[in-house]
């Protein structure tokens, strides 16, 4: 491969079918990567691609004051180069990114090794729990702290509901948000939702206490093998009750024994990385990807 054999390709030149064939049919396949995923997390993108969709590497960009600069979108933990690239591939993508701008702050799957160009890898966590393993095998594997969570959570007559409405999920979201996050953030996040639900790749599953209130909701989002944990929420009364170790393990038991793999998408923050831990999940190591060569007079882009 040479690098003039990359070709940049806008938006709206991208065949989409060809580019979901490329990401279906890569080991390192992700549901981010897909291009109705993108089309909802992102403002913009287009896209390096090599030959008829051997290679690709999605380019989420953003344009601040006519500078555009690539970032990485919320609701999308890592994107880069697929199917799974050599040292050398990946190289050439990069380098052909940073031809085209002078500053990214962008997450790479864990199949994209760190390769010698201008910039920073910094490693992230992620979590993965594989369900190819009975209940019992599994639960055995649970942290002391987890099964004693569990054990309250199991006398506290919670109600598990599978395939609760996206409005009472978004709902109880937007009540319990930590982080407050921008209206048309919140409304990508609708997006997906109703888009993953209609065409049976998302499923939300909502705990309910004694008193028939919701306590905890998660948002599963299936493709290929991977069920990913995008979007969580818990309320006070969840938490004194441990609903979201409750949910959980009920997720878990009923795909025990299965070829799903778990993807808790990782954290930076202990607590929840220690949640996810607690379920034996493991770590899977991805970087983020940070450069900028913007002149003196603009390096306060991103703040």
């Amino acid at each position: 491969m040479r690098a003039n054999q990359i070709k940049y390709i806008s938006f709206n030149d991208l065949d989409a079918d060809k580019w979901d064939a490329c990401i279906a049919n890569s080991p390192n396949a992700v549901v981010y990567a897909q291009s109705w995923y993108l089309d909802k997390v992102c403002d913009s993108w287009d896209a390096l691609v090599f030959g008829d969709y051997q290679y690709v590497l999605p380019l989420t960009f953003k344009t601040k004051m006519g500078i555009s600069y690539l970032t990485q979108p919320l609701f999308c933990q890592q994107l880069g180069v697929f199917p799974t690239p050599t040292k050398e591939i990946l190289y050439l993508f990069l380098k052909e990114a940073q031809t085209l701008f002078n500053f990214a702050e962008i997450n790479l799957n864990a199949m994209n090794l760190p390769v010698d160009i201008d910039g920073t890898f910094t490693p992230r966590k992620n979590y993965l729990l594989a369900l190819d393993k009975s209940y019992n095998e599994l639960e055995k594997s649970y942290s002391n702290h987890t099964l004693r969570n569990l054990k309250k959570a199991r006398k506290n007559k919670l109600n598990l509901i599978r395939g609760i409405s996206a409005e009472e999920f978004l709902q109880f979201k937007k009540e319990n948000l930590k982080t407050k996050i921008a209206n048309n953030d919140f409304l990508r996040l609708r997006n997906i939702l109703a888009f993953a639900i209609t065409r049976s790749m998302g499923q939300i599953y909502g705990v309910y206490s004694n008193r028939n209130t919701l306590c905890a909701a998660v948002l599963f989002l299936r493709y290929k093998r991977r069920v990913t944990y995008l979007c969580a929420a818990s309320n006070n009364e969840g938490r004194e009750l441990n609903a979201m170790y409750y949910l959980l393990d009920e997720f878990i038991k009923e795909n025990a024994n299965s070829e799903f793999i778990i993807d808790f998408e990782g954290s930076v923050i202990p607590g929840i990385a220690r949640f996810y831990e607690g379920f034996a999940a493991t770590p899977e190591t991805y970087h983020q990807l940070h450069w900028n060569t913007l002149p003196a007079w603009i390096k306060w882009l991103k703040r």
